[in-house]
């Protein structure tokens, strides 16, 4: 290479040269490492201490569900959803939300928080768990087609059970006896036993008799 012809003092000015072009460069690249390095742990602590915030909030608002304190329950849910919007405890006050809505008789304000958690969690539990209790909000509307519209879009996964059941009440809602049964005996098929397979056991046994008499 030429550098090997060079003499020492031409090499000695020549790495000169070179440290005063590119110095600024790796200066540069050594301040923006660092700083980025810090700039990321500031991000995980602000993170963490959202998420922190957030769960502190979520356990007041379960305290108040268990006192049975509705308004304060519906303020802190609505303070979770406004505050931390992306936050898995946003979904968890918009079902706690649709909950309060259903036990106070108004099952249709229930419809749109379900929704929002069903269409936009990135919790697939949460998801499966809205896309239920919508089903059976319809069903109780008299919405039984759109229930099981709402069911067919869903992956059950390890909530087949519930989706059998629910589509069962769907179909029994319809007068669809057969496959309400037909349902059924796969929910139980998928159940896991305990009062779970005990409630459909009833729901098939009650079903049984007008299943023969249509026979």
């Amino acid at each position: 290479m030429a550098e090997e012809y060079l003499t020492d003092d031409e090499q000695f000015e020549a790495v000169k040269r070179a440290f005063t072009e590119y110095a600024p460069w790796i200066l540069g690249g050594i301040i923006l490492g660092v700083g980025g390095w810090y700039g990321y742990q500031h991000y995980q602590s602000h993170k963490n201490e959202v998420a922190l915030r957030a769960a502190d909030q979520f356990g007041q608002m379960t305290e108040a569900l268990q006192a049975d304190d509705a308004n304060k329950s519906r303020q802190i849910a609505a303070g979770l959803i406004k505050d931390f919007p992306e936050s898995p405890y946003a979904d968890q006050a918009r079902l706690s939300i649709a909950r309060m809505e259903v036990e106070s008789g108004k099952s249709a304000d229930a419809v749109a928080p379900l929704t929002q958690v069903m269409s936009n969690s990135k919790d697939a539990e949460l998801r499966q768990i809205a896309r239920l209790r919508l089903g059976r909000i319809l069903i109780d509307q008299g919405k039984a087609d759109d229930a099981i519209k709402i069911l067919a879009a869903g992956t059950p996964g390890s909530f087949a059970a519930r989706y059998h059941e629910v589509h069962g009440d769907a179909l029994y809602a319809k007068k669809d006896i057969a496959g309400a049964v037909a349902e059924y005996n796969s929910a139980l098929g998928a159940s896991g036993g305990g009062a779970e397979a005990a409630i459909l056991q009833l729901k098939i046994a009650d079903l049984a008799p007008n299943e023969k008499a249509k026979n």
